[in-house]
């Protein structure tokens, strides 16, 4: 029995220690659920150190994360708020040579890390996310679309989510997140990684899930938005380093929301002229901008239930979404372009109190 134990502890000490770095602002419903999911996990226990990062909260955030023994919690007050200031926060406080980053509305799958230690270990690899799931697809179309959306194929990847597990010497090598972006954060980051000559890895096994908790149309619009802004400001960092990454991406919403948005404008003042030849020019412009815009409605049907492995009237809600969430997106580009021009970047709600950092330890 002795030997048996011994073997047992041997091996846990041969385990990596974590450092698990989560961020968040007025999460005192979601934080102490994931909190108590790291804990949960199926690795030792003694080699896992949770970092709760608190944004500004206004709530009783940071009082339920000190009541989990051995949590450390970093409380900011930034005058602007950001992802990237929580996260380089917690993951510059700790040692460990793993950093697992997750956002706080999040609840980690018990078997991930020792799935994740495994994917990572190879010299190369710099950080492996693994697969996420929605809390509540059912709850609400938007949740629903989410769970659709979090996931790309197994192997190696272009880009990272919030979630994922990072070696510190990738971080240190690359400085870590940008603590100015809004949005778009993590891909950023990512991109860096491989530059610098490390791999990112889509394991293909559960990792956590997410409780987006997006009932209403506003959320939507304001999320998609949020996209569209990121999606302009990291394809203008990729774009200078001769990148290709969110390409195609960005021109979708241009030419889409763009040219739906442009051939409107063109055919109103001709409807308004009220000549046959200018009417009908009208119409034909409407009807090619709207045609362009709803592309995936009127043809990919079909495409979305073979590859999402949908029921046709589901393929149909989200040839929907497809189609007409570039319009939100494309006026988060504007902003993005518009606010380079007159040096007004898209900034996060201030927090309450001025700018300081405070650490309260276990």
């Amino acid at each position: 029995m002795t030997h048996l134990s011994d073997k047992t502890q041997a091996i846990e000490n041969a385990l990596p220690h974590i450092d698990c770095v989560l961020i968040g602002i007025n999460s005192e419903k979601t934080v102490g659920r994931c909190i108590e999911s790291i804990q949960a996990a199926d690795y030792p226990t003694k080699r896992l150190h949770i970092y709760y990062v608190d944004g500004g909260s206004s709530d009783a955030s940071i009082t339920i994360a000190k009541q989990y023994e051995g949590v450390i919690t970093i409380a900011l007050r930034p005058v602007h708020p950001t992802p990237g200031l929580g996260r380089n926060a917690g993951w510059k406080t700790g040692s460990s040579p793993l950093i697992q980053f997750l956002d706080s509305d999040t609840i980690l799958d018990p078997g991930w890390f020792s799935s994740a230690i495994k994917a990572i270990r190879p010299e190369k690899i710099g950080a492996v996310q693994g697969l996420l799931s929605e809390l509540y697809p059912e709850r609400s179309f938007y949740n629903w679309i989410g769970n659709l959306e979090w996931n790309g194929l197994k192997g190696e990847c272009e880009s990272f989510g919030g979630n994922v597990i990072v070696k510190r010497e990738a971080l240190e090598m690359t400085g870590g997140y940008d603590e100015e972006m809004v949005g778009g954060e993590d891909p950023e980051l990512s991109r860096r990684i491989i530059r610098a000559g490390w791999k990112v890895i889509q394991a293909g096994v559960p990792m956590a899930q997410h409780d987006l908790a997006m009932t209403r149309f506003k959320q939507y619009l304001r999320r998609s938005f949020r996209t569209g802004y990121a999606f302009a400001a990291v394809r203008k960092l990729e774009r200078s380093a001769g990148s290709r990454f969110w390409q195609y991406e960005y021109r979708k919403i241009i030419i889409k929301g763009g040219g739906f948005s442009f051939s409107l404008l063109l055919a109103i003042p001709l409807m308004a002229v009220g000549a046959p030849a200018a009417s009908i020019t009208a119409l034909a412009l409407a009807a090619l901008g709207t045609a362009l815009l709803l592309n995936p409605r009127i043809f990919k049907v079909g495409q979305f239930m073979r590859e999402q492995q949908l029921a046709r009237k589901e393929a149909r809600s989200y040839a929907w979404h497809c189609s007409l969430v570039v319009l939100p997106q494309l006026a988060g580009l504007l902003r993005y372009h518009i606010g380079s021009i007159f040096n007004q970047p898209l900034r996060n709600r201030p927090a309450r109190i001025a700018s300081e950092i405070s650490v309260q330890t276990p």
